[in-house]
C-alpha cells in the first residue's frame, strides 16, 4: 500500500481527514508549511495530540513534508520530491483559502486556490502520482437556483464570491489534467463544528454573524440582534443553509477515498435537510445570551442602534452572496455510494453545541502543544543515515506511535543497522511496533528489548527466523 499525500492537515476539515484516515490504517503524508512560531512537524504534532487526549489512546503519525502550496514545486527539495516519487501513489487535495474579497497583496484566494492546485497538478506529473482527490465545494454552483447536478460544474453561471470564482477553477484545471488517471471530487457544502462537542476551528460560513454578535455583545442587547440584523442581508428568515458538520463530512470522504470502485465522480457531500436562517438567527442570539462573557447593561438610543446595523452589514457586506436561499444539490452519487452513513440533521440542539464552542472559547482556537522532552523518537531516527537506493541487506519496518513517533524504514545487513528513512516499506521483511514511551524507556536504559517484548510493550512481526541479529540490529536504534 502507498502513501496518500494530503493538504490542509492543520486546518479543520483536514485535521478530521488525518485522524480518520490513520485510524483506517492508511500510509499518510501530510505537506505543510511552516509558520514563524511554529515548525512543520511541531504544528502536525498539535493535532495529533489533541486527538490522543479526546481518545485516551496514541495514535501513528504521518510522514511530515514541509512544503508550500504557494510555492514552485511545492518548496520541496530533491530529497522530498524523490521520496514522494517513491513512496506515494494518490493526492487527497484539501487545503484550500476561504478568503471571499481578493487581497491585492497576497492574492488570496487565487494563490492558494488556483495557484496551489497548479502547483499540486505539476507535482503529480513530475512523481507519477495518478491519483487524485479533490475537495471542492458545492457553491461552485454560484448563484444557480433549482437542482443542481453532481455531474454538473460550468455551465456559465455567475459566481457569487472570488472564493466560489477559484474553487470553480480549481476543480476545471483539476478534471482537466490529462496526466492523471482518474479523478474523485467531493463538492462540502457550507462547513460547521464536530456533531457531538461543537468543535471548530473555523471563523467562516455560520461562524461571521456568530463572532460578531458575541464581539459586540456588550454594546447592544441580544435581542435586537434578530431579524432586525438579518434583514440588512435582505433575508426573510425562511431561506434555507446548507450545513454539515465536520465530523461526518471528513468520514464521508474517507470512506469514499478508502473505496476505489467510487472513485472517478463527483460527489456532493451536502445536507438533505438545510437549516433555516430563522434558526440560525435564533440559535446565535441564544448562544451570545448564555455562553458569552460580554452582556449588555444599558440603553441605546435609536441613533446607536442605526449606526451599530450599519457596522453589521458593512461587516458581512462581501459575504452577503453566500447568505442566500441555497439550491437543491443533487445527492445521487453520494446516497449511493454511503447509504451507511446519513447526513446527520443539524436541529436546534446540534446547532447550540456548534455555536456554544466558539462563544465560550471567545474565538480563540490555539491549543500550545508540550515542549519535546528530548526523548522522542523522530531526532533519534532523523540522525541516523538516509537508506541508499543502492543499499545492501534487508529493510524493516519502524512505527513509533504517540507524541514524538513516526514511522520509518530501517536497512540492516546481518546485524548492522545502515541507516533509516521516513515511511514504511511495504516489502519489508518485518514490522516492529511500540509507543514513544516505551521508545523514551528504551532510551533510558530503564527497560531493554526483550523485557519490551515479553511485556508486549514492543512487537515484532515477520522476523522469526532471524528473531537474534534483527534484535542486534534494533539495539543500535537505542544506543546513546
Amino acid at each position: 500500500m502507498g502513501y496518500l499525500l494530503l493538504t490542509g492537515s492543520t486546518g479543520l476539515v483536514g485535521g478530521y481527514l488525518l485522524r480518520y484516515l490513520l485510524e483506517k490504517e492508511e500510509h499518510v503524508a501530510v505537506l505543510v508549511r511552516s509558520t514563524r512560531i511554529q515548525p512543520a512537524v511541531d504544528r502536525v504534532e498539535a493535532v495529533m495530540q489533541r486527538w490522543e487526549r479526546l481518545e485516551g489512546r496514541t495514535l501513528p503519525r504521518p510522514v511530515v513534508l514541509e512544503g508550500d502550496l504557494t510555492t514552485p514545486q511545492l518548496g520541496l527539495d530533491d530529497q522530498a520530491t524523490r521520496w514522494v516519487t517513491e513512496h506515494c501513489d494518490r493526492v487527497l487535495h484539501n487545503a484550500a483559502s476561504m478568503t471571499f474579497r481578493e487581497d491585492p497583496r497576497s492574492h488570496e484566494p487565487f494563490r492558494t486556490n488556483v495557484d496551489g492546485v497548479q502547483n499540486m497538478l505539476d507535482l503529480c506529473r513530475r512523481t507519477g502520482v495518478r491519483q487524485f482527490h479533490h475537495v471542492s465545494t458545492a457553491y461552485v454552483c454560484g448563484l444557480r437556483t433549482g437542482s443542481v447536478l453532481e455531474t454538473e460544474l460550468d455551465l456559465g453561471q455567475e459566481n457569487g464570491n472570488v472564493y466560489e470564482r477559484s474553487k470553480l477553477t480549481g476543480e476545471k484545471m483539476v478534471l482537466e489534467a490529462d496526466h492523471l488517471q482518474q479523478v474523485t471530487v467531493y463538492r462540502p457544502a457550507s462547513v460547521v463544528g464536530d456533531s457531538q462537542t461543537g468543535y471548530t476551528t473555523s471563523a467562516h460560513g455560520f461562524y461571521l454573524p456568530l463572532q460578531l454578535a458575541s464581539t459586540i455583545a456588550d454594546k447592544v442587547p441580544t435581542s435586537l440582534m434578530g431579524d432586525r440584523f438579518f434583514r440588512l442581508l435582505g433575508l426573510s428568515g425562511s431561506e434555507g443553509k446548507n450545513l454539515v458538520p465536520v465530523d461526518w463530512l471528513a468520514q464521508a470522504i474517507v470512506d469514499l477515498v478508502s473505496a476505489p470502485p467510487q472513485h472517478g465522480r463527483t460527489y456532493h457531500l451536502t445536507n438533505p435537510q438545510p437549516v433555516t436562517v430563522r434558526l440560525i438567527q435564533e440559535v446565535i442570539q441564544e448562544a451570545v445570551e448564555k455562553y458569552s462573557t460580554r452582556q449588555f447593561s444599558g440603553v441605546l438610543s435609536e441613533k446607536e442602534i442605526a449606526d451599530l446595523e450599519q457596522l453589521f452589514g458593512q461587516y458581512m457586506d462581501i459575504y452577503r452572496s453566500h447568505w442566500r436561499d441555497d439550491p437543491l444539490f443533487d445527492r445521487t452519487h453520494t446516497d449511493r455510494a454511503l447509504p451507511h452513513l446519513p447526513c446527520p440533521m443539524v436541529d436546534h440542539d446540534m446547532l447550540l453545541r456548534i455555536a456554544a464552542y466558539p462563544v465560550q472559547k471567545n474565538f480563540a482556537f490555539y491549543e500550545p502543544t508540550p515542549p519535546p522532552t528530548g526523548l522522542e523518537s523522530r531526532p533519534r531516527l532523523e540522525s541516523l543515515s538516509p537508506v541508499s537506493s543502492a543499499a545492501t541487506g534487508r529493510s524493516m519496518n519502524l512505527e513509533v506511535s504517540g507524541p514524538g513517533g513516526g514511522q520509518w524504514r530501517l536497512q540492516v545487513h546481518g546485524d548492522r543497522l545502515l541507516g533509516a528513512s521516513p515511511g514504511l516499506d511495504d516489502s519489508s521483511s518485518c514490522g516492529i511496533y511500540l509507543n514513544n514511551d516505551t521508545f523514551a524507556e528504551l532510551i533510558q536504559r530503564r527497560r531493554n528489548l526483550r523485557q519490551a517484548i515479553d511485556t508486549g510493550r514492543l512487537i515484532i512481526e515477520g522476523a522469526e527466523a532471524d528473531a537474534a541479529t534483527t534484535l542486534r540490529a534494533l539495539e543500535t536504534v537505542f544506543q546513546s
